[in-house]
């Protein structure tokens, strides 16, 4: 096996954009990294690819595992036509020496074999943070109407936006505003307002065929206890299903009870729980 890193973002597109075409929907965040990183155009943040791990790791039949990781983000790993090379896997560990690798995200059987053998090698323990599906759409349905009754997210909306995002997300303060307003510009984010006031948001993810998700869902603590949340998320969904889907979905925190609450008095009826991989690095203490 013959290990490679990369300096070099256009190199390591040229070696592996083809193999990564091969299965492009599953790939489409190692794709859209490498992308964004031979274009140079947008260096905010995680995207300067001069702070990226790259590395591939080949056989005699060429490439058989490819590795990019993006800090502070998890390493995404791609095993050629998705077939699990041990000694390639071995090799790249081997490799890793000194790189801190905070967690994996690969298809499932790639993900759990390469976290198994890393944290095997690392003495170290990993966790599942979230289970993920991949859906691919190729066709939208053309009798899905346009209607909706909230209004849309914009531009004089960024005042109180990021904090309400990032207060659903993280609790953290946002200090940029470029990912917001790309949120505001893909027109999924829609506010509800009483008496010209914001008061609560509610956001569409994914759009499939016959299922669309909701998230974002979030009310300021001085607002909560009004029945906003619940009008909120009842219209969304409402809108949805007036837009020709057939299921609204939504995942839940269940140390949460009261959003539970609220959403099952909407209608939402419990199917699964789910699951989030991340290596728990050993302490000081523990390493000595």
């Amino acid at each position: 096996m013959r290990y490679k890193t990369y300096n070099d973002i256009n190199t390591f597109y040229n070696d592996t954009y083809d193999l990564l075409m091969c299965h492009e929907a599953q790939n489409l965040i190692p794709l859209g990294n490498i992308i964004i990183g031979k274009e140079g155009k947008d260096k905010f943040g995680w995207r300067d690819p001069v702070n990226w791990y790259m590395a591939t790791v080949s056989d005699a039949y060429g490439i058989q595992l490819v590795a990019i990781m993006t800090p502070p983000h998890n390493i995404t790993i791609y095993a050629r036509y998705n077939t699990i090379d041990q000694a390639a896997v071995s090799c790249l560990i081997s490799n890793l020496g000194d790189v801190s690798v905070p967690g994996v995200m690969a298809t499932k059987d790639m993900a759990l074999y390469f976290a198994e053998a890393y944290c095997s090698a690392k003495a170290i323990t990993f966790e599942t943070k979230m289970e993920q599906r991949i859906y691919e759409l190729k066709e939208v349905n053309p009798e899905i109407p346009h209607i909706g009754t909230m209004r849309l997210a914009n531009d004089s909306d960024m005042y109180f936006l990021p904090y309400w995002l990032e207060a659903f997300a993280t609790m953290n303060i946002p200090q940029e505003a470029e990912v917001y307003q790309h949120k505001i510009a893909q027109k999924k984010i829609y506010v509800l307002e009483d008496h010209g006031k914001p008061v609560s948001i509610a956001g569409i993810t994914r759009e499939m065929q016959s299922v669309c998700g909701v998230a974002h869902v979030y009310t300021p603590p001085f607002f909560r206890r009004k029945g906003y949340a619940s009008s909120c998320v009842a219209r969304l969904s409402q809108m949805i299903l007036d837009r020709g889907f057939k299921k609204c979905v939504l995942y839940t925190d269940l140390a949460n009870p009261t959003s539970n609450n609220i959403y099952q008095k909407i209608g939402y009826r419990p199917i699964c729980d789910s699951v989030m991989l991340k290596f728990n690095q050993p302490s000081e203490g523990d390493a000595k």
